[in-house]
């Protein structure tokens, strides 16, 4: 998240416990926050894996895929979906520490 929304984040928290803002407009802030999502090509996958020096089987692991699922995505066989595709664009954008 960057510093602007976590500041605006943070505002909007506030108003809500002064009543200001009610619930379901927070709620928006919060969807506004989360980390987004975006497909993910063979190169994109395996240059991730490659940027963290790790091996198919370790980087399935942080994942908690197979191993075989990513040698899969490197080939364009398949694609990342769901939780595994939350999971690279966090460790994309954050690091691979935020999912370790």
């Amino acid at each position: 998240m960057s510093d602007i929304l976590k500041s605006v984040h943070k505002t909007a928290s506030g108003l809500k416990k002064s009543g200001v803002i009610d619930k379901t407009t927070m709620r928006k802030f919060d969807a506004l926050c989360l980390t987004s999502v975006h497909e993910f090509t063979p190169e994109q996958v395996r240059n991730l894996r490659l940027k963290y020096n790790l091996s198919q089987p370790v980087f399935a692991q942080y994942l908690n895929v197979s191993d075989k699922l990513v040698k899969k995505w490197e080939q364009g066989d398949s694609s990342p979906r769901g939780a595994a595709l939350k999971m690279l664009t966090l460790a994309e954008q954050k690091g691979l520490e935020v999912i370790a």
